[in-house]
Order: C-alpha cells, then structure tokens, then sequence
C-alpha cells in the first residue's frame, strides 16, 4: 500500500487519476487539481465556443483505455446525429472527462478507496527517506511514494521583442482563450502565429467582432492543413515504409524517403502516410541524435506541425472563406517589434523578400502554441524542482530530462526513484506526447508502474 500523488488538474492527470481508481489495490491516491474548475478539462477542453472543434475524430477521442462508455456514445445522448466519424466540439469532450471522473470516483467510494481531490496547487516538493513532501499553497503537505506530474501548458511568456509598454497597456493578449471576455471593440485585430490556437482565435475573433479586418503572421505564414471529410484507407505499404524510417540517419534522410514514397505512390493520399506514422515517431525523435534535432526544430518543424497537426473540414472552411472575403490576411514574416499604447505599432520583417514594413494594430493576439521552456516557467512547482535539482530542464527547452516511461532525471544523471511525468513536460523524449491519442496511452503504461507493490504509505500533514 502506498501513497499516490497526481500534480495538474488537466486531462492527463484525469487520465492517470482515473486510470488508478479503477486498479484493484489499496493504495491511497491524492489528485492536486489546482483551483480551475471543472476539474479535468485544462486549456484544451475549457473552451465553450461551439465552433472549438477537436482535430481527432470522435472515435480516436477518449480518456481510459477500458472506458465504460465511448466518447460517440456519450456525444449522442447530448446531441443529434453524431456519428463515430465527426470532430466534435472540444466542450463536449471536457464534459465526457467529468462524466468518466464522476463514475470513477463513484465506484471507488463504494469500494472504500482512499481519494482525495485537492483544489490546491503544488508549490514545492522535496525527496524525503520515505518519499517526497508535496507542498499545498494552503500550508497543506502530502506525503507520497511516487508522484506523477501533469502539469500541461505553461503560462505564455511575451516574445522578447514586446515592449513593456505594449504590455502595459492591455491591447497585447498573452491568453488567447481570455480574449472574447474582454471589452474590446478592434477595428483591426492581429495574431502571432498560425498553428491550432491561431485558427481558434481567429475564428472566435470573426464570430464576436464581425467588421474587424484579421491578420495572422507567423514565420512561414503556414496553415494547418485539413482532414478529409472522411477517413482514409491506410497505406498499403505503410510497415516497410516505417522500417525504413526508423533506420535512417536523422531529419534530412526521413524527409527524403517520405518524398520518394509520395514520387512512387502518387495516387495515395499524403495524409495516410502521416497517420501511418503516429505509432513510431516517438521512435524517429528518439533515434535523432542532439545536433540532428535542433535541425529538425530549425528547418522541419513548421511543415510538420501544419502536416500532423490538422484541422477538422469546418474551421478550415470557415478560415477559407475568411480569406476569399478578404476579412483575413496571412503574413509571412518575422516580428521584430510591437510597441506603442494602442494602436500597437509592429514591425515585420518579410520571409519572402527581407524587407521591414510596420503597421498597426488595435489589439495583438500571442497564439505560438505550447510553451515547453521550463528554465521560464512562472511556476513556483517547477522552478522549485530546477532549483533543488529534483528535475533538469531539457537541452532543447522542450520540457525535463526523462526517460521512455516518464520517469524523472535528477542533476545528479540519476533517475528519480517515483518521480514521474506525462504529457507536454516530455516533450523532449518523446516529441509526439500531447494530443489525446497519445495521453491515454502513456497514462495507461504509467498506471501499470504506479499499480506495482511498493512500502507502505506515509499519512497526510496538515502544517
């Protein structure tokens, strides 16, 4: 019997909670949520703007491996005609992960299981002979065996080339879920950046202001692309095409196989070649040597995330249509500064021709994706972790050092005995690790380790 704690109230701390409530074992086991409510659903699934839509289809979506019920299934009890092959609003999937907490908590309470669900966040944490003392910001202390983090996104940090003045004057938007509850009325309105988060703002920007011109820039100016309507046959040859991926030599030798096999194959669709390599990507980055990985974050990234990472048929319509109507402008380009108290001045430098131009702006979205930096994190937890040397940052800035299972590297090279992580904090290990598909597998492996018999557990401290 032991003492389980999960630190980050998102979706993958769900998965893990829940996937520990339905083993059949003693153990104790603490959820540190964090504040936010409902609890489970994170940045991704807190969003009611029906027009978030998920970029898996509805039945790729789902929190456990042996759930009760399918998220298509659930979907249909609250609205019409929804078929196993749609992408869903993300709401809905927030409301599917409180369905299957509910249930598992349930069930678990029946069975006299010891769970405790804090509405605390995690401040500090240090190794003791019987585990590791976890700080509540309520004076509260956990004592526990094995914790895992899931802690998620950080909190965005303002590009360096922001002046503190365009800061200060509450026209540049760091939180770009934040920015339809502001009282804003922009004639002009622009975003920095052009990955998923930028296509949600966007659209959110075109629905509640409808008169206000929209640009987005970003380095490349690239668009996710979008999924067919309806899926697609798999690539017939997709096994020995992954073999000879896994045993090329970094970036350059993948990108020049995949480009021989869409030479070969021209009748296929390119996006079942990508689909078909989900199962060993975290294999190809693994196998990428330093040096071969920062070529690939400087030369490959971009079409990559526009290629894996795609957007379901409507927002990329709606985007479309935008365009057509010239409400929306794509830039390709560099920011080098924004300054000023509104209207912002930005600076831009083309990708195309190098050429600086500036204009300006009522109101300046950040929308660049997930922040993996931790050396920057604002989080007390994490800067705690760096700083007693519980945790390394990686080279990369891509999240900590860890190994395949998600355990921790510690400063001394040593993997930390119960210290674990899961989701976008591994990034640098395994690259593929934040969408939903990926989630639910690795929290079901970690579940499995977290489940092994290990010493008895330690009570809870109230300081």
């Amino acid at each position: 019997m032991k003492n389980i704690a999960i630190i980050g109230g998102g979706a993958a701390g769900a998965a893990v909670f829940g996937g520990l409530l339905a083993q059949d074992t003693s153990d104790t086991v603490h959820w540190v949520a964090g504040r936010s409510t409902p609890v489970g659903h994170g940045v991704a699934y807190s969003t009611q703007d029906e027009h978030h839509l998920l970029n898996v289809r509805a039945s790729g979506m789902g929190l456990y491996i042996d759930a009760d019920e399918d998220f298509a299934t659930f979907s249909s009890r609250l609205r019409a005609n929804v078929e196993p092959t749609d992408f869903l609003p993300r709401r809905l999937f927030g409301h599917y992960v409180e369905s299957q907490l509910r249930s598992r908590v349930s069930v678990a309470e029946q069975r006299n299981r010891d769970v405790h669900i804090h509405a605390r966040e995690a401040v500090s944490m240090r190794r003791t002979s019987s585990g590791y003392d976890v700080a509540l910001d309520d004076g509260t202390a956990l004592i526990a065996q094995r914790v895992v983090l899931a802690l998620g996104a950080m909190d965005a940090r303002a590009l360096r080339t922001v002046s503190t003045a365009a800061l200060d004057s509450g026209m540049y938007v760091l939180d770009p879920w934040s920015l339809t509850t502001k009282p804003l009325s922009p004639r002009r309105l622009m975003v920095i950046g052009t990955g998923l988060t930028a296509v949600d703002t966007l659209i959110s920007a075109s629905k509640r202001w409808p008169d206000a011109e929209l640009i987005a820039v970003s380095r490349h100016g690239l668009l996710p692309f979008s999924h067919p309507d309806l899926p697609i046959a798999p690539f017939s040859h997709q096994a020995e095409l992954n073999a000879s991926l896994l045993s090329s030599d970094g970036p350059a030798q993948v990108l020049a196989i995949i480009r021989r096999t869409f030479a070969a194959h021209q009748d296929i669709d390119w996006r079942s070649v990508i689909d078909g390599m989900r199962p060993i990507n975290a294999k190809l980055w693994q196998g990428f040597s330093a040096k071969q990985r920062r070529q690939f974050l400087r030369h490959v990234r971009w079409i990559w995330e526009s290629s894996r990472h795609r957007l379901a048929p409507e927002p990329a319509d709606t985007l479309q249509q935008l365009r057509d109507e010239g409400r929306l402008h794509i830039h390709s380009a560099r920011v080098l500064a924004v300054d000023g108290t509104g209207p912002l001045s930005i600076t831009l430098r083309s990708r195309a021709t190098q050429r600086v131009t500036h204009m300006e702006s009522d109101v300046v979205v950040q929308a660049t994706g997930l922040d993996t930096a931790v050396a920057f994190a604002k989080s007390p937890l994490l800067s705690n972790l760096l700083k007693s040397g519980l945790a390394v940052a990686d080279p990369l800035q891509l999240g900590l050092l860890a190994q395949e299972d998600g355990r921790l590297m510690g400063e001394d090279g040593q993997l930390q005995e119960g210290l674990y992580a899961i989701g976008s904090l591994l990034r640098g290990n395994l690259w593929e690790c934040t969408a939903m598909p990926e989630i639910r597998s690795a929290a079901n492996k970690l579940v499995s380790i977290l489940s092994m018999a290990y010493s008895e557990p330690s009570p809870l401290i109230t300081v």
